[in-house]
């Protein structure tokens, strides 16, 4: 009779669900303070009890076709790992408009990136990856406290962050997150050095609301 009480016990006890398994791909604005573990998606995981590995590289496009650019993850797509992943948190382009048209008269670059009528590098990327059966999350780009050398890409971001917002309005297991809804340009505690960078309180604030953001 002991032994089916334990095979009742066995076999009713509550299954300890396993943590989400979460890769961020991209370029320096998830990279940044990766390796002390305060970047965005390190603070995302943490909220959410996830393992994440961060494979965000900084300088990391989509153009970047060269070998040694995949080789060293320079290009945002080589990054990616297909390993059973619930979640892929994604960003990137604007290293593409800096290093192609140097931020003046993008229109090409951003089309090749994603068109007006949503095709385009950028959204094949995504679908390969939804393939997989994960789930991935846009990290739309935020005002920075300067422009620096990205001084003039800025309605080019803007438009780039709503045609994906329009993308994920369609796409199902596509999520896009304004990055902007958590970090104010004005607050100059929330950047690094640069003001271009997350400090380690903004990549704190933006790891934190892309949590709240990233179940369904």
């Amino acid at each position: 009779m002991r032994w089916l009480i334990c095979l009742f016990l066995f076999l009713t006890a509550p299954a300890f669900a396993e943590p989400l398994k979460v890769l961020a791909v991209g370029d320096s604005v998830l990279a940044w303070h990766k390796w002390t573990g305060r970047d965005i998606p390190s603070v995302m995981g943490t909220v959410l009890g996830a393992q994440v590995e961060n494979d965000a590289v900084a300088g990391a496009r989509f153009s970047n076709n060269s070998d040694f650019g995949r080789a060293v993850g320079f290009d945002v797509r080589a990054q990616f790992r297909s390993a059973g992943w619930d979640i892929v948190l994604m960003n990137g382009g604007a290293n593409d408009l800096l290093g192609t048209c140097r931020c003046r008269a993008c229109e090409r670059e951003l089309n090749s990136l994603i068109s007006s009528d949503l095709r385009g590098e950028v959204p094949d990327f995504i679908a390969s990856v939804l393939a997989t059966g994960a789930r991935v999350i846009w990290m739309g780009y935020y005002a920075s406290a300067r422009s620096g050398q990205f001084e003039g890409c800025r309605p080019y971001l803007i438009e780039y962050d709503a045609r994906l917002a329009q993308l994920a309005a369609r796409t199902p297991g596509l999520t896009f997150v304004d990055s902007e809804d958590a970090i104010d340009p004005s607050n100059r505690s929330l950047f690094a050095f640069d003001g271009i960078h997350p400090s380690p309180r903004g990549a704190r604030r933006i790891g934190t609301y892309l949590a709240t953001r990233a179940l369904p």
